[in-house]
């Protein structure tokens, strides 16, 4: 069970409310993520709010369900995904030219839950590679959010599979 925190960040030319636009609406969240291809909230975003998920590697699908544990309008919004108990942060600091936005996931001082475990190291390949993925897409995601406020639409794209 991993108990890796991992942690990105980017400067992006826009206004807080800009990047705050893109990185509450959780629908949008598989244009950013290579590994995200579905988050549906139930009902309004808001602390308590749950959200159905699939995930993916390569050819392997898998569902989870989050929990939205911190949601501060402009500021900062986070999710728990229940399976694992790892948390998915997004949080943005004003610049003088736009925004920091920093994305971390952090996990339990115990590490994630034994099923995720499991899975990670049966049926994706191990939890070191799959940390090393999950810290790559941390900037992936950060990188396509970046071009698409500055509209740089070339270097959204292409997606890995």
């Amino acid at each position: 069970m991993t108990k890796k925190n991992l942690t990105a960040s980017i400067d992006i030319d826009a206004a807080p409310e800009q990047v705050w636009g893109i990185v509450s609406d959780l629908k949008r969240m598989p244009e950013w993520s290579d590994q995200c291809r579905l988050m549906r909230p139930l009902g309004r975003v808001k602390v308590g709010a749950l959200t159905v998920n699939m995930n993916h590697r390569g050819r392997r699908y898998w569902p989870t369900v989050s929990k939205i544990e911190r949601f501060e309008p402009g500021h900062a919004i986070a999710f728990r995904t229940l399976s694992n108990d790892s948390v998915w942060h997004f949080e943005i600091t004003p610049t003088a030219t736009g925004s920091t936005v920093v994305h971390r996931r952090t996990v339990p001082p115990h590490g994630t839950k034994w099923i995720s475990y499991t899975i990670v190291d049966h049926w994706l390949g191990g939890e070191e590679t799959f940390d090393i993925e999950m810290e790559e897409g941390l900037n992936t995601t950060l990188r396509r959010i970046k071009a698409a406020l500055e509209h740089r639409p070339a270097e959204i794209w292409p997606r890995t599979v």
